[in-house]
Formats: structure tokens, sequence, C-alpha cells
């Protein structure tokens, strides 16, 4: 559905028109609804060769659109109808105005116009798996979308745009592409077609399903009112700032957020964990949504603390109590009194819906978490069926009467998990369908980066009647895990023994044989699989062949999905999900095979998918305390092309877009086209058959001479061309933070060498390193990160050994294995209470270092012990090799290995002085960041000049007084 509020308009095709529902739908949906698709196809097929056969005069997929005009909206629906049946009694055809008629399509492909027969009968094709015949009531009421979607047609072709009252209240039409019948002569009938044995039962419309059509304009204008309601509260919306006091450098950080974005489609926010991106992105999100130049805010990141924290920020900004103040961030010097607010996550009342003149209060922001469907389950077992869930059948019946709308219609409602999960019980409805209904109804929507790049689960956001895109603002933090998450997204991992399971299980309930035998093959294929670290090409290709050839028997079989257990039916549609994005995506990818008997298909590179997901939203901001090499990061999210950076005064970091974004921007695609008068040297290197430009500029023709003179422009032109590829290109928008100048006393220790080789030989000067350090705080543990568990636990035994000269006075504490973050947070909010003068031994890029934010400034002593790279395995090595081909070697080597290192220990770093006044001294134990590939990429607080080379100079170091 597309609509224009200020216009009161809105398109959509007569199906959606049909299913549009307020709440959830009974749908077949998934996977396994697809074989009764492709059986649909084969009886529409043979009912439209009878029709021609019995009628001579038929049409078929007959295009027909109409505007239907309703409590003050305009709906435009569109839509093909299937057959279009002449009454043999009348003969003839109604004449329309010139060019009103339908453009029909013959069996062959071929369009002819024609217009629609004086006395005909409009007929609908509708394949059903519940047995015929049945009774017509009880068809009306298992399929009501199917009679809605045969009467909108009855309706838009019957009336006559003379016959259409002018009452605000009742639906009138206008003419629509097909000329009508008048209003006596044209009948409506569903044909339904049971889908397995082809039995058939035809249903003539009836009075009562002219109702079920009025209803369901009801129901959409209501949502439209809905819609229009909330875009007049934003107009209203009122917030507070996120900071009651600003810190040094928060002061320009909306202004340059706001210029950024409103002269660059996709933003990079880099800003020092402490500075309060969260509150900042927010406060700049709301001020665009009461600026009108966006309807709806999504806000993903990858970790569920992140997400939770996003909501307690945005009610501390728009909660009503305490009243708001004269610093309020409101619309007009006119505030209405606290009272008046609607409370955060309110939407207003739906008593309300229908006074557009009533006056609106200054109100917050609606906002919707939505967290993974599994968290909302509540069956004993996640099997996301309707066939095998109660809590999914029936849906629409049950909503009707399970009060569930509540959840965006009255303010005020509370909207945790808990509260969902206790209405779903009750109401016998699926949780997650609380959410799902609820979403369009809300500007702000919370969650992970899954919701919006992953094909399995963006349905839930891109299928929303009220999504749009290019009206949206995508805001993601935590953005430097962007293209590792995505690319995990799309890798695979398949086994032998899951294969077997499954094939056990499709023999055991006599599955067809052609699938049981096809899946023995790829479980026969999986089990030979010896370990590798890449399958040759004439395994990948065996394997392909096998995931080809299995997934259209997987989803061409009428399999019982009630009797599917849950494992098997994951693993049985996880083939056509993968054979499909095989064949439509073109991405890197390792196949290998890690250990014996298992398939591995690897992501690479994921920034061909990433960028276009990127570009389809009106504006986007990514943001992350390392974002920096920005020109990489760029193009590991696919949104530049090789070269260089440019900067600007404002620090503002620029680079050319790809050549795809300027040719759709609407600017360009308006412009006229500016081509080049020769071709560029890789088009000319890649057509060998092309005539050689230089050899052919002596003997120009007149002709040749025009056409090349055609191509040339102005100035003008290029200048247009020149400001346009500036406005696309992504903006890199440093936060300035003052208040950590000369917050970190930084030394890099030359002693020590951390590389895989010579970390042993090395330990012992490490332990002596940490016990320096341990010394020189005894009011404070101290902060070891290592790049991985067992180098920590290796030096830990050490420090530990009884005979070690190195020993602590209270030795060192290792992270424990915790997946949960609250014993996480609890296991470190005790070691820095209990154990000062001791060492936490910290892994980087776990939890403990990046995502835990208890070390700032209650730590004072900090140790980075050697880059954390990442480990060398046939993905890294695949990687390296495929940026190698591109980029060089060495190029490759920094954007594979070092890069990625060096952000970890950005990360961890950055997570000690998160506040003004905090300070931190520590020590980088390893000669590699004094080089210059390692050096430049530590963040511009962690670069120093300060080299200790020997046991004095650590010593001496630590002594000092830091500089003030």
């Amino acid at each position: 559905m597309h609509f224009d509020l200020d216009q009161r308009t809105a398109s959509l095709s007569v199906g959606e028109f049909a299913d549009f529902t307020l709440g959830p739908r009974d749908a077949l949906g998934g996977p396994a609804g697809l074989w009764r698709a492709q059986l649909g196809t084969h009886w529409h097929n043979q009912l439209r060769d009878h029709a021609a056969s019995d009628h001579p005069g038929a049409r078929f997929e007959v295009p027909v659109t109409g505007k239907i005009f309703h409590r003050g909206w305009t709906l435009t629906l569109t839509g093909r109808i299937d057959q279009i049946l002449p009454d043999a009694a009348a003969g003839g055809e109604v004449a329309g105005d010139k060019g009103q008629v339908a453009r029909n399509e013959t069996r062959d492909g071929d369009a002819h116009a024609s217009a629609v027969p004086r006395a005909a009968t409009l007929r609908e094709i509708k394949t059903v798996t519940r047995a015929l015949p049945a009774d017509e009531s009880e068809l009306r009421a298992d399929y009501p979308a199917y009679f809605v979607q045969i009467a909108a047609y009855v309706e838009l072709l019957r009336r006559p745009a003379d016959e259409a009252t002018a009452d605000s209240g009742d639906a009138h039409l206008s003419r629509p592409s097909t000329p009508r019948a008048s209003s006596s002569s044209l009948r409506g009938e569903l044909h339904f077609v049971e889908v397995a044995s082809g039995l058939a039962q035809t249903v003539p419309l009836a009075p009562a399903d002219d109702n079920r059509f009025r209803a369901q304009l009801e129901r959409v204008t209501e949502f439209l009112d809905l819609r229009h309601r909330a875009r007049e509260r934003l107009r209203h919306l009122r917030f507070r700032p996120p900071f009651p006091t600003l810190r040094p450098g928060q002061e320009t950080t909306q202004a340059d957020l706001a210029a950024a974005l409103a002269a660059h489609p996709i933003v990079f926010f880099e800003a020092p964990t402490g500075f309060g991106k969260t509150g900042a992105l927010l406060h700049l999100a709301l001020g665009q949504l009461r600026a009108g130049r966006f309807d709806r805010v999504l806000y993903l990141t990858s970790k569920a603390t992140g997400q939770l924290q996003v909501m307690r920020t945005l009610r501390d900004m728009t909660e009503s109590s305490p009243p708001f103040n004269a610093e309020c961030e409101t619309p007009s010097a006119t505030s209405a009194p606290a009272g008046d607010a609607v409370s955060a996550g309110a939407v207003a009342p739906h008593s309300a819906i229908r006074n557009p003149q009533s006056a609106f209060p200054p109100a917050p922001v609606t906002a919707w978490l939505v967290r993974p469907k599994r968290e909302h389950c509540i069956h004993h077992t996640y099997h996301c069926t309707r066939d095998a869930c109660p809590y999914l059948s029936e849906l629409e019946t049950r909503w009707a009467r399970s009060g569930l709308a509540r959840f965006y219609l009255l303010e005020n409602e509370p909207r945790d998990l808990a509260a969902l999960r206790a209405a779903g019980r009750e109401a016998s409805i699926c949780p997650y369908e609380i959410t799902r209904a609820a979403l369009p109804f809300n500007d702000l929507w919370i969650g992970d980066y899954n919701y919006v790049f992953s094909p399995a689960h963006n349905r839930v956001f891109l299928d929303q009647p009220t999504f749009d895109p290019a009206r949206t603002l995508l805001l993601i933090d935590e953005a430097h895990n962007l293209p590792s998450r995505v690319a995990d997204v799309y890798s695979h991992a398949l086994d032998a023994d899951t294969a077997a399971a499954v094939s056990a299980w499709l023999h055991r309930t006599r599955a067809p044989a052609a699938l049981a035998n096809a899946w023995d093959h790829l479980s026969h294929y999986l089990s030979r699989l010896p370990r590798a670290d890449s399958l040759s090409l004439a395994d990948e290709d065996d394997a392909r062949h096998l995931l080809e050839t299995l997934a259209p028997l997987i989803t061409g079989t009428p399999l019982d999905t009630e009797q599917i257990p849950a494992d098997i039916a994951e693993h049985l549609w996880q083939i056509p999900a993968l054979a499909d994005e095989l064949a439509r995506i073109d991405l890197p990818r390792l196949w290998w095979s890690p250990r014996h008997a298992a398939l591995v298909i690897t992501c690479l590179d994921p920034a061909p998918v990433i960028g276009p997901a990127l570009r389809q939203f009106g504006a986007v901001i990514l943001a992350s305390a390392t974002l920096s090499p920005a020109d990489v990061f760029a193009e590991t999210c696919g949104l530049l092309e090789e070269g260089g950076l440019r900067k600007t005064d404002c620090e503002i970091v620029q680079k050319a877009p790809h050549p795809a974004d300027i040719a759709s921007h609407p600017s360009v695609a308006s412009a006229p086209s500016v081509p080049l008068p020769f071709p560029s040297p890789s088009a000319s290197a890649a057509g060998a058959a092309a005539p050689n430009i230089q050899n052919r500029l002596g003997s120009l023709t007149k002709r040749d001479t025009k056409k090349l003179f055609a191509q040339l422009t102005t100035g003008a032109k290029l200048l247009h061309a020149a400001e346009t590829r500036h406005a696309l290109a992504p903006c890199h928008v440093r936060a300035a933070t003052p208040w950590r100048d000369r917050a970190y006393d930084i030394a890099i220790d030359l002693r020590a060498d951390t590389t895989y080789q010579q970390r042993a030989r090395h330990a012992p000067l490490t332990a002596a390193a940490i016990a320096a350090l341990c010394a020189a705080s005894p009011s404070a543990p101290v902060a070891i990160f290592f790049p991985s568990y067992a180098y920590a636990e290796h030096i830990k035994t050490a420090l530990d050994s009884a005979n070690s000269a190195f020993r602590t006075p209270h030795s060192a504490f290792l992270q424990p294995r915790l997946p949960d973050l609250a014993a996480q947070n609890a296991w470190l909010e005790n070691a820095l209470a209990d154990h000062p003068g001791g060492a936490l031994f910290l892994v980087l890029g776990s939890s403990f270092a990046e995502g835990i934010d208890l070390l700032g400034g209650r730590i004072t002593h900090a140790m980075v012990v050697g880059p954390a790279l990442p480990e060398v395995n046939p993905v890294q090595r695949a990687r390296l090799a495929e940026h190698t081909r591109v980029l060089g070697r060495e190029a490759a080597a920094r954007r594979v290995y070092q890069i990625p290192g060096i952000q970890k220990v950005n990360q961890a770093l950055g997570r000690l002085v998160r506040a003004p006044g905090q300070r931190v001294r520590a020590l980088l134990h390893c000669r590699r960041f004094a080089e210059p590939g390692y050096h430049e990429l530590l963040a511009p607080d962690y670069q120093t000049t300060r080299h200790l080379a020997t046991d004095d100079d650590l010593a001496a170091w630590l002594h000092t007084e830091s500089e003030s």
C-alpha cells in the first residue's frame, strides 16, 4: 500500500485490499505452501482452457483500475480478473470512451484491447485445501477475503460514475480504466477448486458479500485515519534533550549530524564509548520525525543490552513525569500541561480517531522493541507452523474477540515481553503476532540487524503495510559489527549426521520416492566428504547440483507440516532457502569442510548485499566508536568503489559513490544523460574487437563528428553531475571530545614480541610487566587484555606458579566463560570491588572487553598484550586471497588481519575512559604497536611516541606522574 496523507489518497492492489487487516491474518505462508501454489497454477490453466472452449468471447487476466471515494479518502485499486465470461443470451459490447479499454492477455502472451461485454460474469478461481463441495456459509466464513476481492471487481466495473453519491460517508467510484457495464448486467462468482483432487464448486456473490466489501472499506480507511492522526501527532512531538548538561563537544553534535544528514543520504557517526551516541541519535531522529522528513525510524543494534538502552533513553526523553520544563524540545512556544501529554510508547485512543479537528497535545513518539520470535514463543515446542502450533491457528477469528488491539490503540498499555506473553496465553494467540500487528502503528522500531539484512527475518519489517524505506531513517548502532554479522547471515553449514536423521524420517513416513532418493544422495555426498580447507571445483559443482535438485522437490511435495518434527522441518526447509540464495545472490564464498562429513559455505565479503540494503532507505546513520579507517569500512559495506578519501575542514570524510547510486538518484534520473565522449580504458580493454580510438582520430567522418559533438556537454551539466556525486557520497562525522585530551597515558613496550611464534619465549617478560603494573595500582585492579583465552590462561599459569618470581599479592583472575550478560556483570563488579591490586584477565573482542561499561573510572592501569589479530584459518586465508586479487598482498593483509585486530584494541581502551575527569595509564605490550602499519590504525588518543626499551624505562614510566 502506498499512501499520501496530505492528499488523503492511497493506492493498492485489489488482492491487498481484500486481504488487509489491522491484526494478524490466517495464511499458509512459508515454503510449505509452495506446492499448493504450483498445483493452483495447474488448475488455473485447466479451467482457462475449459472456459475458452465453452465461451468463445471469454477474456482472461483482464487488468482493471478504478477509484473509490470513502470517508474523505481516495483509494485507487488495481488488479487482474481471472475470467470475464460473456452472457450467451446478450450480444455486443459496451462501447467505452476512447482509450478506456482493458488490456487482455491471450494464451500466447500477446495483448489486445477489448471492452467488457454488456452482460457477463466475473469469475475468480481460488484453490483450497479443504474438501469440496462444502456449505456456502462455511466457505464465506473460511475465505472472507476471496468474496471481498470478487465483490471489489464487480463494484469497480458495475456502477456508473454519475450514480455515485456525494455523501462523504458512502463509497462512490470514478470511472475505471476498463469500461463499465450497466449496474444489473455484471455478476460475480467464486470458482473454488480442491487443490488435491480438482473437484470444483461455484459460489455466486450474494448481497451479504457487498456488506463485506463495505466493511473492508471501513477497515482500510480506519487504518489510514490512524496513520493520519499519527502524522499529526508527530508534528506536535515533544521531548527532552538526552543530556541534562552537555559535556564539552556535545554542543555541536546535533548541528553537525543534521547538516551532514541534510546533504548526504548516508552518514558515518564516530564517537567514543560513553559519549552518548544513543541519546544523540534519538534526539536527531525525533527532530527529523517532527519536521516531517521521515515517517518512521528504525534503530538497529546487535546486542539486547543496546536495544534495552535505547528504550530506556527514549523513555527518559519522552515520559510525561516529571513535567516538561522550558528547555524541553517542543514544536511551539505554547506548551500543554504535563498531564495532557501521552506517555511513552502510547498511541492516541481509538475513540479520538474520527475527530480530525481535535487539538493535538504535545505527545511523545510511539516505539516498539522487536525481540526474536523464539523469545515470544509460549508453546511447549518452538515450531512455527499453523498446523503444529495451536497459537497460530484461526488467528483472524481469535483476534477479533481477543481485545489485543489495545496494544496499539490504548495509551499506557505495557508492551514488554512478559506482558505480550501473558496476553498471548490469555487469548491463545502467538505473542509474536501481537508484535507484527502493532508495528504499523509505531513510529520507532527497535531491533536486531536481521530485521533488515536477513532474508529469513526481514519480512517482519518489509511486509508491513505502512513501511516505505524511502520515507524511513535507518540508525545502525555498533555498526563496526555489521559486515561480520551479515556475513554470518549468508553463511551456511550442513553435516552428514543431520542429513541422515532427515533421511530416516523421510523413509519412515513414506515420503515420495523422488524426494527421499534425492535426499539420500545429499546425505551420501556429505558422509564421504573429507576434511578440506577448500573444496575442489568438482566437489563444489556436485554440491550445487544436489541442492538444485532437492529444492524443487521439497517445495513441490505436499508434506504434512503438523507431523514434521521441529528440528527436521528446520533442516528440510534450509535447502530451498539456500538453493534460492545461491541462485540469486552472487557473493564470494568459500566452500570447505572443517571436519570429515561436514560442508560449510562461508560468505567472504557481504558488501554486495549490504550496500543495496542501505541504499533503499531515505537516510542512514551508521554509528560506532571504531569506524576508522572510514574508507575501508565504507568499502566493506558496499558503499564505495576503491579509491582515496577527501577531507574537508569540518572533518567530514567523503568519497565518490558507486556509479549505480548516481544513475538511480532522482536528481540524475531526471537530468539529461552525460555520456563520455570516448570509452573508458576498462571498456576499451573489455572489447577486443573495438577499433582503436587513437587510430580513428585522423579519419573521422561527418557522422562520427556529429555523434561525438552530441555527446559533449556543458559546464553546468558537468557541475550538476559532480554535485550529485558529492551529495551521494557517505559522510564521516567525528564527535568532538576535548575532555579526552591527555586522559590516556600510553606507552609501547618494545621489549616484547607477542606473535604466536614468540609469545611463549616472552611469557616471563609479560608476567613481569603485569606484576609491575599491579604494584603500581594498589587500590584498584589492573585490566589485562589478551588476544585469546588460551594466551590468557598460559600467562595466568605463569603468574600463579609457586616458583614464579613475579607472583602478585592478589594473583590474577581470568574472565569466566559466562554466556549470560547479567552473570558477566556480576563477576566483573565483584572482581573490581574485592581484588584491588590484582589483575583482571580479559579477552579482546569478548563481552567483557566490548560489551560491559563498568571499567570506566574504576581502572587506573591497563595493559594490552599484543594486537588481537584474527586466527589464521581457511576462512581468513580465503578472504586474504579474495582481497589480494583486488588490492594486492600488503593492502589485503591490512584489511583482513591488521584492521580487525587493532579495532578490538581500540574498543577495549575506549571503555576505560567514559566521562570527563577519568584517566588511565595503558601499556601496549608488543613491539608491533610501534610499527607504522599498526600504529596508524590506533585511535588518535592512543597513538604515542613513548617507547619503552628496557626494564628501567618501564619503571620510570610507571612512577612518573601523568601529564596534567
